[in-house]
């Protein structure tokens, strides 16, 4: 059966309508899925999500994917985003995101996902598309974006100016200084102003500042 299965389904991850129409022969679909969630064929991440168990992937799972599917609309942000690009070194064992839903958290077999609502507004930009193997992808912020997310909801950090940015940028979250450098100024005023947020345009400035003192970065 899990071999039948496999065969009609080309992703590693799946739904419950899917798994329903490759069971629709059967007089107790329901049954077949506690049989193969007992023999571990496959796995369910949460309500209506499944993934292939070991023996039978074709790929990896991406918890990169999963994420985008577990909650949304989403796509990853925050500071499993800024280690993506490596401009944090900690690696966060949660999967951080950003939604126009409200804020949620998930335990799952593949480990914790955490989505943090913004508006609408700022969630519907700076967000890029990566692919996968097996015509697979998922949607992620880009660097300036991921960064403005995390400097606008991080509520325990008192930043007014641009030294306070500054010792928030490279003594609390040790920003990569050479990767923050080639970061684009113009994105986080745009950001600024989706947002609204008076600390995306100070990051803005200090970006602007500090790569003028370089003086060798245009982003025209």
């Amino acid at each position: 059966m899990i071999e039948k299965i496999r065969r009609q389904i080309p992703y590693e991850e799946f739904d419950y309508q899917a798994l329903m129409h490759c069971l629709k022969d059967y007089a107790r679909p329901r049954d077949k899925i506690s049989d193969l969630l007992r023999q571990e064929g496959i796995i369910r991440v949460k309500k209506g999500l499944y993934i292939f168990g070991d023996d039978y992937r074709r790929y990896p799972v991406s918890r990169e994917l999963v994420a985008n599917l577990i909650y949304g609309p989403s796509y990853i942000s925050y500071d499993y985003a800024l280690h993506y690009y490596g401009l944090i070194p900690e690696r966060t064992e949660a999967v951080t995101s950003v939604t126009s839903g409200r804020s949620r958290k998930f335990a799952t077999p593949l480990g914790h996902f955490t989505y943090k609502m913004i508006p609408l507004a700022a969630l519907r930009t700076g967000m890029d598309r990566i692919d996968l193997e097996g015509n697979r992808s998922f949607l992620i912020a880009i660097p300036e974006k991921a960064l403005a997310d995390k400097v606008r909801s991080d509520r325990g950090a008192n930043i007014t100016t641009q030294r306070d940015m500054k010792i928030y940028l490279f003594d609390d979250l040790r920003i990569d200084t050479g990767a923050f450098l080639g970061l684009n100024p113009r994105r986080f005023d745009f950001f600024a102003a989706a947002y609204r947020s008076r600390r995306i345009k100070t990051l803005a400035d200090l970006l602007q500042k500090l790569q003028r003192q370089e003086g060798n970065i245009d982003h025209a």
